[in-house]
């Protein structure tokens, strides 16, 4: 008798927090329903239309011939900007990403279109972004909000609940890989670490709705190297007309102590030396002009190099 293809959980939009993330930790996946209002979805579709018409599709097998990857959304989509900063999923990079880092980031986002005739992508997992040598703690938070109907046909993301728990090497068994089937408007949650990969759209090109648009939005430690270059796809000169929490999420705000300082290449004596990234916005972000995280987050980096150093007295 065979078996069952497995099914990822799907929750109500307002399911507590803590339920969510349990549900994350269990399965490295769930989908909740309702999240986005159709109305609101269909206006994301309208308002990125032309930007997705424009892009090319994939170079590779990976890349997808028939899928197209269109990115810089926060410049180019007030509509997504939102969505990044959705509370429920903030929520979840604060369990899943705070513990490891002093702030989580915006690590790309991106609308994928996969369309009639793209065969379904190799199963991977995001993290190997970074390649495969960082063990023992999850890096990334992922999304795609579905601006479509999502299903077995029009290409569904593959997933295969439980996998975060597997080797690098592990294939999946066919009964083993879930899809992510929901309406317009649900969203997708899955780690970086859970093995995934897009879905095959066997529909004909003449089919109603035959596109599948899925808007990805991921997170990651903020001191790991972004895939999305936000500071080329979102300039200064876009981010400072941002919300602070919205600038800062792109990455424009320090992570640690020193970690995203820089020296404006001004004439001598025109600039200040060592800002932290709000600078470029306008800001001084931190507490004075020429700090690098601010004298409190100095302060406890002190405190905790002489916690772990015994008999640490006077700074060097």
């Amino acid at each position: 008798m065979s078996q069952s293809a497995p099914r990822l959980t799907h929750l109500p939009a307002d399911a507590p927090a803590a339920e969510i993330a349990a549900v994350l930790d269990r399965d490295g996946a769930l989908i909740l329903d309702e999240a986005l209002p159709v109305a609101a979805a269909d206006a994301l579709v309208a308002e990125l239309r032309p930007y997705v018409e424009a892009t090319a599709p994939g170079r590779d097998s990976f890349t997808g011939a028939r899928t197209t990857r269109t990115g810089a959304l926060v410049a180019r989509s007030p509509l997504s900007r939102p969505l990044v900063m959705d509370a429920r999923v903030l929520a979840l990079c604060e369990a899943v990403l705070k513990p490891n880092c002093h702030r989580f980031q915006l690590h790309l986002a991106q609308v994928i279109r996969i369309m009639p005739g793209q065969t379904a992508q190799a199963i991977h997992r995001d993290r190997w972004a970074w390649g495969r040598q960082m063990t023992g703690i999850e890096p990334q938070v992922n999304t795609i909000w579905a601006l479509t109907d999502f299903t077995a046909d029009n290409g569904a993301t593959q997933v295969i609940p439980g996998s975060q728990t597997w080797p690098d090497d592990r294939k999946a068994r066919p009964e083993e890989i879930a899809r992510a089937e929901m309406r317009k408007g649900a969203v997708l949650i899955y780690t970086g670490t859970v093995f995934h990969g897009g879905g095959a759209n066997v529909l004909g090109p003449g089919a109603p709705d035959a596109d599948r648009w899925g808007l990805n939005i991921t997170y990651s430690l903020g001191w790991l190297r972004q895939e999305e270059n936000m500071y080329l796809s979102c300039p200064p000169e876009v981010a400072r007309t941002l919300e602070p929490e919205l600038a800062a999420m792109l990455g424009y705000a320090m992570s640690n102590y020193a970690l995203g300082y820089f020296t404006p290449p001004l004439p001598p004596g025109e600039g200040p030396e060592t800002v932290p990234p709000e600078w470029a916005l306008g800001t001084k972000g931190a507490d004075a002009e020429g700090s690098l995280g601010g004298a409190a987050l100095l302060e406890q980096v002190i405190a905790r190099a002489r916690q772990k150093t015994p008999g640490a007295g006077a700074e060097a």
